[in-house]
């Protein structure tokens, strides 16, 4: 089993090869738990050619053996749920906005802090914006039509003459 590249592994067997690319990540632990059971390379020599640690190769190994091919998977990292914006939060942001429609995001913050809970003006502006719960904006007047006349209409101005 050799390397042709640093982009494919390719495995091979008595009568054919097998091309693995390096982004197939399921596809590479596997090949490299199947070559670390059918070889005798040292497993820190074939975690290395895989791109990995031994340390790793046993974790996969050992999750492999637990749930199967599931395990060789990635997950999703980062938080599972928001741990600032909770339904309860969201909820008292919610509550603050409808009492006070023209309350910013500041004012509705510092009440949110005041109550004990540790929320930036940020995470209110983005509860804000996730619900709708917008200011909805005026539209300016232009300088031509500042004089009280609609925007759109036309204004005759009549001649004296006729």
């Amino acid at each position: 089993m050799k390397s042709r590249s640093s982009e494919i592994i390719i495995l091979h067997g008595k009568a054919d090869r097998l091309e693995i690319k390096k982004e197939d990540y399921f596809a590479m632990k596997f090949a490299m738990l199947f070559e670390g059971i059918s070889s005798d390379i040292p497993k820190k020599e074939l975690a290395k050619k895989y791109g990995y640690t031994r340390e790793h190769y046993y974790h996969l190994k050992d999750r492999f053996e637990k749930y199967g091919s599931e395990g060789l998977l990635d997950k999703k990292t980062g938080p599972k749920k928001n741990t600032k914006r909770t339904e309860t939060v969201n909820n008292q942001i919610i509550r603050f906005r409808f009492l006070d429609p023209d309350a910013s995001k500041e004012v509705i913050g510092q009440k949110m802090r005041q109550l004990g809970f540790n929320i930036s003006d940020r995470s209110v502006s983005r509860t804000i914006q996730q619900y709708g719960l917008q200011k909805k904006t005026a539209y300016a007047k232009s300088s031509k039509n500042s004089k009280g006349t609609n925007p759109g209409s036309y204004n005759k101005k009549k001649n004296k003459n006729h």
